[in-house]
């Protein structure tokens, strides 16, 4: 395993991060133990969760990731050994099952209370922002467009003080933000230094082969402020494995599971990992391999957030770790990028 910091901090992490927001959905408890322990035992120290898991999320599952996730710490006695991320849910139709008061002091402060309880643990490494409040873009929308009717007020400094309660009190130790843009990431930021409060560290936002949005202005803001970018998706929900093309997926993937799930499924990004596929075959990679080494060995990348529904699955993505593509496999996929790029925004 390669391993990085949390940004300006001493936190030490795997370059690959477990993503688990299937347990509780399409894995089991059991399952989710023995990823735990397969991707420890392969040296990922860093799992990534969220209040919100699984998905699809609804008021029956609520929260069910973190009480395995729990369930396993207090199992295996292993809290010591895991950096440990998760995640307030934002403000939107599909939380109002959770909370409608936003990132308010009332709400952030319940929301850690209840992530540690089900964790069983004392503590957070990371707490992270899981969407902005503002109306700003969301899945599927390429470009920002400005809502006059957003009744969203600007709250950056007020959210920072509150975390900053909670930090204080040890609860949590450093704070990122999810699915943010440049925009409000350079907000905390500058609230922050202005007034000497908790400094944003992470920013979880999707990366892959079919989605390299991150690479405009956050990009930018990621290496000159030092925002480590967490990638989510950088398989694009299994589609960048090649199966589905290939028609090697079961009953049980994602897609088959779940309809809605449509982001990396379009007629572009179908013809775009048709060519990235072309590209792995000719260097004998398997695709998903290459897919995960090119989000790997990017500058502003902090850890690669990987997830499997099989232990297989697991294995080859964390072995991922392992592989360096050279420039002219770059080349040939920066070609197909600049032919149809950013096809799942």
């Amino acid at each position: 395993m390669k391993y990085t910091t949390l940004p300006n901090t001493n936190i030490k992490v795997s370059k690959i991060c477990l993503g688990t927001m299937t347990w509780g959905n399409q894995n089991t408890q059991e399952e989710g133990f023995k990823q735990m322990n397969f991707a420890l035992e392969k040296g990922v120290n860093f799992f990534d969760t969220a209040e919100l898991y699984p998905v699809p999320a609804c008021a029956e599952t609520y929260a069910e990731t973190e009480r395995i996730i729990g369930n396993w710490f207090q199992k295996t006695k292993n809290r010591d050994k895991v950096v440990l991320a998760t995640k307030i849910a934002g403000n939107g139709d599909y939380t109002a099952h959770i909370r409608t008061n936003g990132f308010s002091k009332e709400a952030l402060n319940n929301a850690v209370d209840n992530s540690l309880k089900r964790l069983k643990t004392d503590y957070i490494d990371l707490y992270q922002l899981h969407w902005p409040e503002r109306d700003t873009n969301t899945f599927g929308t390429r470009d920002f467009k400005y809502n006059p009717n957003d009744k969203w007020e600007d709250n950056f400094q007020e959210v920072l003080q509150s975390l900053q309660e909670i930090v204080t009190s040890g609860k949590v130790r450093q704070i990122g933000i999810s699915n943010e843009k440049a925009w409000g990431t350079m907000r905390y930021l500058e609230e922050a230094k202005q007034h000497n409060l908790p400094r944003v560290i992470t920013i979880q936002n999707p990366y892959s082969l079919l989605n390299r949005t991150f690479e405009g202005d956050l990009a930018e803001v990621s290496m000159r402020e030092n925002v480590g970018l967490l990638a989510y998706s950088p398989m694009g929900f299994g589609v960048l494995s090649g199966k589905y093309i290939k028609g090697l997926d079961s009953e049980n993937s994602r897609l088959n599971q779940f309809s809605r799930y449509t982001r990396y499924s379009s007629k572009m990004a179908t013809l775009a990992t048709k060519k990235y596929m072309a590209i792995s075959e000719k260097y004998g990679l398997s695709m998903a391999k290459m897919a995960l080494a090119f989000v790997n060995q990017q500058s502003f990348i902090t850890s690669n957030i990987i997830g499997a529904t099989n232990i297989n699955q697991l294995e080859e993505n964390i072995n991922s770790i392992h592989i360096s593509l050279d420039s002219e496999i770059l080349h040939e996929i920066n070609e197909v990028h600049a032919e149809i790029p950013n096809p799942a925004p």
